[in-house]
């Protein structure tokens, strides 16, 4: 805990003479005393670092800590993303090559997320969230800007065993994510861009944490598995794609928070996600497999404790690999009613 400055009053009360204290046993000792307990001791809203570092840990994942039983927390995140990429469009029929062409793509995406989370017990909590996607694309084939619902995510998080403070917490993490988003599988070419995955999918995770004041540590492992989207009709090149069923995915991450005082703390983690080839299903009867993808972030935040209960959360991920988003900035803002 951080010490506060004695008043020097205080301090020349405590180094006077012998004598004079003496003198003054009787009136002057217990005011002394009473102020040096008084410039020690901390002040009403000041919080501690763990509950700075739990606040934060909860803002980076929000799976980390749960809320009490009956109580509600309703949380607003906006984010901004930056995917640059060279792509190669080509199709083959009869055995060559009757397209090839290079195309840089950019793409530009805004998420709005309301989540709400409820607890339905002290060691379990449901939440639901739901995005609000605004994204401009531009290739050399077109350009434009779709503003849409996303896909809707529901889950729940249950911690098995009482948090101890010498001791990891850990929680179980599910969610199903739901294809309430323009799916890319079913636009048409030149009508917007796609704002949802267009398959539903389950995910399963567990979480780690230990908070080594003013250091918590935190880590995390899931697995992903999705439903395959049917009865498809999309023109894809010369042909027309029917069926995609994507592959599983499995994900891990790790970082750090640190509370550089007890309104500040920063936040350094990384995430990794290896996702399986998908299966795509062509009319005629034509199936081909994607290539397997693999996407690492490394993210740096920062919180800043506007109130003893209330913590904003500014973070930046910068892409490692070829298939992550070049850049990610976002906000997190707990809401109150």
């Amino acid at each position: 805990m951080m010490l506060r400055t004695i008043p020097i009053a205080a301090l020349i009360a405590l180094s006077a003479t012998p004598v004079l204290a003496q003198q003054t046993a009787n009136t002057s000792t217990p005011a002394t005393a009473d102020a040096a307990r008084d410039a020690l001791a901390k002040k009403d809203g000041e919080g501690d670092q763990s509950a700075l570092l739990k606040q934060t840990l909860t803002a980076v994942d929000k799976q980390y800590t749960l809320i009490r039983r009956n109580q509600l927390a309703v949380t607003y995140d906006v984010s901004y993303s930056y995917v640059g990429e060279d792509r190669i469009v080509t199709d083959i029929a009869n055995g060559s090559a009757t397209l090839f062409n290079i195309e840089n793509n950019n793409s530009h995406t805004v998420t709005n997320t309301f989540s709400a989370d409820y607890g339905v017990r002290d060691n379990l909590t449901a939440n639901v969230t739901l995005p609000l996607i605004s994204r401009y694309a531009d290739t050399a084939a077109r350009s434009g800007m779709s503003n849409s619902l996303g896909d809707i995510g529901v889950g729940a998080r249950w911690q098995p065993f009482e948090a101890k403070r010498d001791q990891p917490g850990l929680t179980v993490t599910s969610n199903v994510r739901l294809p309430s988003g323009r799916s890319p599988f079913k636009i048409i070419a030149g009508s917007g861009e796609a704002t949802g995955s267009g398959v539903a999918a389950a995910t399963l995770g567990l979480n780690v944490n230990k908070i080594v004041d003013p250091v918590a540590l935190f880590g995390s492992v899931n697995f992903t598995a999705s439903l395959p989207a049917k009865n498809l009709w999309q023109i894809n090149g010369s042909r027309i794609l029917t069926r995609v069923a994507p592959g599983p995915s499995v994900g891990f991450g790790l970082g750090f928070a640190y509370a550089l005082s007890y309104g500040i703390s920063t936040t350094i983690s990384f995430q990794e996600a290896i996702s399986a080839g998908s299966r795509l299903r062509f009319a005629g009867g034509l199936e081909a497999k994607t290539h397997m993808q693999t996407s690492g972030i490394l993210n740096m935040g920062l919180g800043y404790r506007i109130s003893p209960k209330t913590t904003v959360n500014f973070s930046v991920g910068i892409g490692l690999t070829p298939d992550s988003p070049n850049l990610i900035v976002g906000m997190n803002v707990p809401l109150s009613f």
